[in-house]
């Protein structure tokens, strides 16, 4: 077994009770119970967050980073933590609906990130510190590392594209940042590299570089399977038939005429809502001769467009967020990608739709319901940023799934208006169930690790442990387990108070490196917040846990 570099921090919400026994917080694992919290064997689909409580909370002086961090020292030895003060980097803070402030800290060492370590701290609106959750790498505690690289930032960018095999002009410009990654059992000095590009092979991938030998340590793909312009109003027909209405703009071009385009600027601090045509092998805006856009070739854009729009407005009335990022970044949409492509993905910028086969899938732009999980990627990745890879990945899989039954909320099934007439009578009338995983079958690859059944698993008695290789280690398939769990929940509460549930979960505890016991706590937590200690809420969110063997 490869050891465990990840050491849980202590939430409470006060001072830590030294008195609970660790034992009784560890959720139930799907291979096996983990062991003591100091002792523990690297596990990369049961990283176990600890979730401790306690009644009483000490009012703080004030609400600040200093005050935190203070926080943090005072009461380093009970979180066994050695040096917060130092080795903590406010990432950022927030305060929420509640009137509740959020501080999360990224652990450095000699200054540097150390990839998926975070803590958080949270304050009520009292002044009170009553939570602190996250992961802290103990090992980088307690040991030296050199932290000078002797690899340059371009021959890591040349390796990072070798490896992925990147085209040689990318969509995007890439990134890289200098970072600390904890991989089996050691903490290499890496170049993060980000390439994302769009091709026949499209790729977000990261890419992490040894700063010193110039050696890729590790690489995954973390595509989630997007003259002065005035707003007006334009009409379009969908993939199925809709008539929708549309916000456009007008432009002149320099070659002369006007041209009427799928960019949406009328909402007020968001830098636009913006759909690009890909037919040719690179991005233009999708644009035509005048307002109504209602050829055959238009359709897939059209949905493509009105759909992100309801997606902005559900996040902006029910939580009060500003696009993706919250800070009003451009939802940006590309249709007509590939040839017969039966997928959709969120690269880190753009939602990306495929026009289907025409057999299996129409469209996908068609579905409302594709658009809000893609999107809710984009929510992720800019707050949790949970990690694409087991049981963080299935949570991010599973949080883009939630969120698009509960703005397409007409069923509880994903993908039901994207699949074909033929794929829809040989059975396959939707992509996945919330209501019932286990209707559908998995890919053949996957069945030989999980309970023989091959179906969508619904409880962690059917769960897929599956490697690396395939499916990110079981993205898309384990994220049925929190799907289930959330449905269930929603039966006893509605969709509505589901929704702000799971979105505070997703935005104020949960962290890169979350499990689904994590999120079960995280989960659970956030009810609290909303509802209160004993509520009927907080029952119903514990049961969806409980139900599907997520337990304490």
């Amino acid at each position: 077994m490869k050891k465990k570099i990840f050491v849980p921090i202590l939430i409470t919400t006060a001072l830590i009770s030294a008195s609970l026994p660790y034992s009784n917080v560890l959720a139930v694992q799907p291979e096996a119970q983990a062991e003591s919290v100091t002792a523990k064997k690297w596990n990369e689909n049961a990283n176990v967050p600890l979730f401790v409580k306690e009644k009483h909370a000490a009012k703080r002086s004030a609400v600040s980073s200093a005050d935190a961090l203070s926080f943090l020292n005072e009461n380093k030895t009970k979180l066994n933590m050695k040096n917060p003060q130092g080795n903590l980097k406010l990432k950022k803070k927030e305060t929420d609906e509640l009137g509740m402030t959020h501080f999360r800290y990224n652990q450095t060492k000699n200054g540097i990130p150390v990839e998926g370590a975070e803590v958080l701290v949270h304050y009520n609106e009292k002044n009170e510190i009553i939570a602190v959750n996250g992961t802290l790498n103990k090992q980088l505690e307690e040991n030296s590392l050199d932290t000078t690289p002797a690899v340059s930032v371009k021959t890591a960018l040349e390796t990072a594209k070798a490896s992925v095999d990147a085209p040689s002009t990318l969509d995007q410009l890439p990134s890289s940042d200098l970072v600390i990654y904890p991989f089996q059992g050691k903490n290499h000095l890496a170049h993060k590299v980000n390439l994302s590009f769009l091709g026949d092979e499209p790729g977000n991938w990261y890419v992490f570089v040894d700063a010193k030998t110039g050696k890729v340590i590790d690489q995954y793909n973390a595509i989630m399977h997007a003259d002065e312009i005035k707003t007006q109003k334009g009409v379009g027909i969908g993939v199925w038939g809709e008539h929708r209405q549309l916000h456009i703009s007008r432009s002149k071009p320099e070659r002369g005429g006007t041209v009427f385009n799928l960019a949406d600027y009328s909402h007020e601090g968001l830098e636009g809502i913006i759909t690009y045509d890909y037919s040719k092998g690179y991005l233009e805006v999708f644009h035509g001769k005048d307002a109504s856009f209602k050829d055959d070739f238009d359709r897939a854009a059209v949905d493509a467009h009105y759909n992100s729009e309801q997606v902005y407005e559900y996040y902006k009335h029910e939580h009060d967020r500003n696009s993706l990022d919250d800070n009003g970044m451009p939802i940006q949409s590309v249709v007509h990608y590939g040839e017969d492509y039966n997928n959709a993905f969120w690269n880190g910028t753009f939602m990306v739709y495929g026009d289907g086969d025409g057999e299996f899938m129409v469209p996908l732009s068609a579905g409302l319901d594709v658009a809000a999980h893609e999107m809710a990627h984009g929510v992720t990745s800019n707050s949790a940023g949970l990690v694409y890879r087991f049981q963080s990945g299935a949570l991010n899989e599973a949080f883009s799934d939630i969120f698009g039954a509960l703005i397409d909320d007409s069923d509880w099934e994903m993908g039901e208006d994207i699949m074909a007439p033929a794929a829809r009578e040989g059975g396959r009338d939707a992509l996945r169930s919330l209501s019932d995983p286990s209707r559908f079958p998995v890919g053949a690859a996957y069945v030989p690790y999980g309970n023989g059944d091959g179906m969508y698993p619904s409880h962690m008695d059917e769960y897929y442990d599956l490697p690396r290789d395939l499916d990110n280690g079981g993205v898309h398939i384990n994220s049925s387990i929190i799907n289930h769990a959330a449905y269930l929940t929603a039966q006893d509460i509605g969709r509505e108070k589901l929704g702000k549930i799971y979105y505070r979960a997703l935005t104020v505890y949960l962290t890169p490196d979350s499990d689904f016991s994590h999120a079960r706590e995280s989960i659970i937590q956030s009810a609290i917040d909303l509802y209160g200690e004993g509520s009927p809420e907080v029952a119903a969110a514990a049961g969806g846990f409980d139900s599907v063997g997520i337990t304490e």
